[in-house]
């Protein structure tokens, strides 16, 4: 029988189980999500006949449902049973998939409604859920293990969603747009995201909960709320991830939409590129993990946030040429930077909020923050939404020309529509970017130092593809020999002068 009440004490063995099943749980849940969510979701949205409101609409759900967080964090401080409203929340959204898989056989504003009210319930169903398993989190994982520990877990995410994303793209690729074999295949796709996410709930409810340490008062919304508001650093954090949410969001959610109708490609190109973006996202994993704990989560942030934002300015490129072949290559190699930067980005984001929320305390910084930031992120879309008609009818050309007496070149540029979107959240990231400087973590390094070693892995993972393994570093003198001798003598330099100050 399968306990959902907290336990006074947590052995090692069972924290080491605990942990085990955390990554594990992450492959049935990813899976669910990557058929139920992201390209998927908005290419049966679009299947459904929605416009681009419905699409912004239907992006903005996951974040405007987390306002729920509000009432949530007294729910979650005065039950006390975190691992309960886990499960039942994660069991009730998860069904909530099955009318969404019957809209598939429909069309028109009634099945459109029902599928966008059951996504908002399933999004603020989990919403409750995260906020009491965010800070679940925070108290079984041990803090030196942080970075290890997700980056593991989103390994495992990409992985099956890499692995799901494809599947989808072969059966997208072997169903004709508009026919009932496609409606059969939306369906098909969500209630099997129903089945595993009834099968994460199963994995959450067998991992152990540490018991929430008693609060000396009542606690009530304002108290709650006090202690993360007045730490002006974790602020200053939030002011970067609403900023950065908000670019982020303004434009993406409409990729699909960009690729399918401005483009004229299939969905299945979409579902190919999201299949590449989590190759690279799970390549780029390992290394980004292992850069955070070395490092620091801002140092990683300010080198995956920018390479982030150009990918996505870069998608302006895509439209400027009718070439398909160039198309094609010019957006698989902006998905493999986008996928491999964000990798950087969730992971250090998730591991820097959490290592400024003290211990005991997590679920009310992590639920401040995450509403917080939710407005702004749901926001972007419906915004972006509305905008669709007024950017639809502008338009910018830009002509460079180069004139010589052996030949003359000209090089276009042509901004219309989703070129604007995408140009406008570069902006918005470029602020967002600079907010981070303001953010104070412990451990923090020049962001050129992160991006040296960033150059010397991707060597070291080069000179790995000779056929004689380590031949050039048997020639080499180490490059942390030479880094650790340069600190010890900074270490030194800082003392002497330190002691002539005093002398002095």
């Amino acid at each position: 029988m399968i306990s959902l009440a907290p336990q006074a004490t947590i052995t090692d063995e069972e924290r080491e189980r605990g942990i085990k099943l955390l990554v594990r749980e992450a492959a049935y849940s990813s899976g669910g999500v990557a058929l139920t969510s992201g390209v998927i979701l908005t290419a049966f949205a679009l299947h459904l006949g929605a416009s681009n409101l419905w699409v912004g609409l239907l992006a903005s759900a996951p974040f405007l449902t987390q306002l729920i967080q509000v009432p949530a964090i007294l729910v979650v401080e005065r039950l006390r049973q975190r691992k309960r409203l886990c499960v039942v929340t994660s069991v009730i959204s998860r069904l909530m998939l099955l009318p969404m898989a019957a809209t598939a056989f429909y069309t028109g504003f009634g099945p459109l409604l029902v599928f966008l009210l059951a996504q908002y319930f399933l999004c603020g169903l989990g919403a409750v859920g995260g906020c009491a398993w965010n800070g679940w989190l925070r108290d079984l994982a041990p803090e030196e293990r942080l970075g290890r520990v997700f980056a593991r877990r989103t390994a495992w995410s990409a992985a099956v969603s890499l692995f799901t994303g494809i599947a989808a793209a072969l059966i997208m690729e072997g169903t004709p747009e508009g026919s009932t074999e496609r409606s059969m295949a939306f369906a098909a796709m969500f209630v099997v995201g129903c089945v595993t996410g009834l099968l994460s709930a199963h994995i959450v409810a067998r991992m152990p909960e540490p018991v929430m340490p008693a609060p000396s008062e009542r606690l009530s919304l304002t108290s709650l709320l006090r202690a993360p508001m007045s730490d002006n650093n974790f602020k200053r954090l939030m002011i970067f991830v609403m900023t950065w949410q908000f670019a982020v969001n303004f434009a993406t959610p409409f990729f699909t939409v960009f690729i399918v109708r401005r483009l004229g490609f299939d969905v299945s190109l979409v579902m190919v590129l999201g299949a590449v973006s989590q190759l690279a996202n799970l390549v780029a994993l390992r290394t980004w993990g292992q850069l955070s704990d070395r490092f620091s989560n801002k140092s990683v942030l300010r080198v995956a946030a920018p390479a982030y934002i150009f990918g996505i300015v870069a998608m302006i490129g895509a439209s400027q040429s009718s070439n398909e072949t160039f198309v094609v290559t010019w957006l698989t190699v902006l998905h493999v930077l986008m996928g491999a930067s964000v990798a950087g980005v969730t992971l250090a984001s998730t591991n820097i909020a959490l290592k400024l929320s003290p211990k005991g305390s997590a679920t009310a910084y992590l639920a401040t923050n995450a509403l917080a930031t939710s407005a702004a992120a749901g926001l972007a879309p419906i915004v972006g939404g509305l905008l669709a008609d007024f950017f639809a009818a502008r338009k910018i050309e830009l002509i460079v020309r180069w004139t010589s007496p052996s030949a003359n070149l000209a090089l276009p540029l042509t901004l219309s529509h989703w070129d604007f979107y995408f140009l406008l959240s570069g902006l918005i990231g470029l602020y967002a970017i600079h907010h981070l400087s303001l953010v104070k973590e412990e451990g923090e390094i020049h962001h050129t130092a992160l991006v040296e070693e960033v150059l010397a892995r991707a060597r070291r993972t080069a000179r790995n593809a000779s056929s004689v393994a380590g031949l050039r570093a048997a020639t080499e003198l180490p490059g942390a020999l030479v880094r650790d001798a340069t600190v010890r003598f900074r270490l030194l330099r800082a003392q002497r002068n330190k002691e002539s100050g005093t002398a002095s």
